[in-house]
């Protein structure tokens, strides 16, 4: 696949010649064949989280990269760590996302149907035009300059102890796809939200 062996080429580039970044004697990678963070083809470092509340936690970790229109559909990236980075208009459609880092990255336009974010950090990150339609976005880490203004589509998405401040909360319950019930969870998209409370 050549968006691939692109994505693999600008991150090893991009710790290649950075002298910043430390290289541990295990480099774990991820996304290739569905393997998640186990395989070393896809040149990710394995590092701690950005988080405070991920520390000494080990992540795989892609930093400040451009990963703009990725394909990613159908990957196992649970415990992936895209921090800082900018991934627009790519293709997260069926993935697992489970215990994923997108802490203050840049997810415009980018789409998550049916994907589970459940316990992802998405701290500091913006979805302007971003889809989740059908997404488990259970237990999602959010602070409140997380950016949800212009996300465009929440239909069934699962907002289930995803703890969102009450303006934040507000904007979501607002928009026409604010219904619907999840395929996976069965559970009701405004109800999870608690738009009625």
């Amino acid at each position: 696949n050549i968006n691939k062996s692109l994505t693999k080429a600008l991150i090893i580039s991009s710790i290649a010649f950075n002298p910043m970044i430390h290289l541990p004697n295990s480099i774990s990678f991820a996304i290739e064949d569905g393997k998640g963070a186990s395989e070393s083809s896809n040149a990710k470092i394995r590092g701690g989280g950005a988080s405070t509340l991920q520390q000494g936690v080990s992540k795989t970790v892609t930093r400040g990269v451009n990963l703009d229109n990725s394909d990613f559909q159908g990957q196992d990236l649970h415990g992936i760590s895209f921090q800082q980075s900018i991934v627009r208009y790519s293709n997260f459609k069926d993935s697992n996302l489970r215990f994923a880092s997108f802490f203050d990255a840049t997810l415009d336009g980018s789409n998550f149907e049916n994907a589970d974010m459940t316990q992802a950090n998405i701290e500091l990150a913006q979805f302007n035009r971003a889809n989740f339609k059908n997404t488990i976005a259970k237990e999602m880490y959010v602070v409140g300059y997380t950016n949800f203004e212009g996300i465009a589509d929440i239909e069934n998405s699962d907002w289930t102890d995803t703890d969102l401040r009450k303006d934040q909360r507000g904007y979501l319950c607002s928009l026409p796809s604010a219904k619907g019930t999840n395929t996976k969870t069965g559970v009701d998209t405004r109800e999870s939200l608690l738009c009625d409370n």
